[in-house]
């Protein structure tokens, strides 16, 4: 399937950059079949038709409300200061069906400005690499202690280092959520971790703390951990 991004409505038009990749680089002929998704769902199918260097799409078939990843997973995660680390979280958590990804701004976040855009259109790649037809809704970078204004405390958790806090595993977590609600949130640290403030903020909000194993992970390692683990669940219920 060689899938790219566009409308499909009110109707279908190839993203601009798409059709420059598609006369410039991929070098496509009249004809070709290829796929179309908006990222919400829908899916148009059809062939190539070229008009100089306009690429649009004779449709034969459209697809609406495709199904979504469940359970949905939203990772709220502080920005690493390497972005090419934030780029590999952003792409493999999306390969593997994250639905939503915040931005955190803590106290020991060293990055305070993101480049949106281009972590969107990283999301975008991924999402045609792995043909998901949903992409993930990528938020601004937002203070933690605002960020849980609007949070549900009994779906949400934190995985954080502190070992003299209790901790339930990834295993526990996985039996008791397999009856609830098919949204989970997930907090994830900076480098040097939450501090001891905002680890007390997080306890008095009542969200509960997650181990990750033994090992210390690196913020974008923890990040893809959790929507590996996440992936695992979906994988099992097909």
């Amino acid at each position: 399937m060689k899938l790219f991004f566009g409308d499909i409505f009110p109707e279908i038009k190839i993203n601009d950059d798409e059709q420059q990749h598609i006369v410039k680089v991929l070098r496509m002929k009249s004809g070709e079949e290829l796929f179309v998704t908006d990222g919400k769902g829908n899916l148009a199918q059809g062939n190539l038709i070229l008009e100089g260097k306009k690429a649009n799409l004779d449709v034969s078939i459209i697809k609406e409300n495709l199904p979504e990843f469940s359970p949905k997973l939203h990772i709220a995660i502080a920005p690493t200061k390497n972005l090419d680390r934030l780029e590999f979280f952003v792409e493999k958590a999306t390969e593997m069906g994250i639905s939503e990804i915040t931005f955190l701004q803590t106290e020991k976040t060293e990055r305070k400005f993101l480049n949106l855009d281009k972590i969107q259109k990283k999301a975008i790649a991924a999402c045609k690499q792995s043909l998901r037809f949903h992409f993930p809704k990528i938020n601004e970078l937002i203070k933690l202690s605002d960020f849980l204004v609007n949070i549900t405390s009994e779906n949400t958790f934190v995985a954080h280092c502190d070992e003299s806090l209790e901790r339930i595993s990834l295993m526990v977590l996985r039996q008791t959520q397999n009856n609830k609600n098919n949204e989970i949130t997930f907090l994830i640290g900076p480098e040097g971790d939450f501090s001891t403030k905002e680890i007390e903020l997080l306890a008095n909000k009542n969200i509960k703390a997650v181990s990750l194993g033994k090992q210390r992970l690196r913020t974008e390692t923890a990040g893809v951990f959790v929507a590996a683990w996440n992936y695992m669940k979906i994988i099992e219920s097909l």
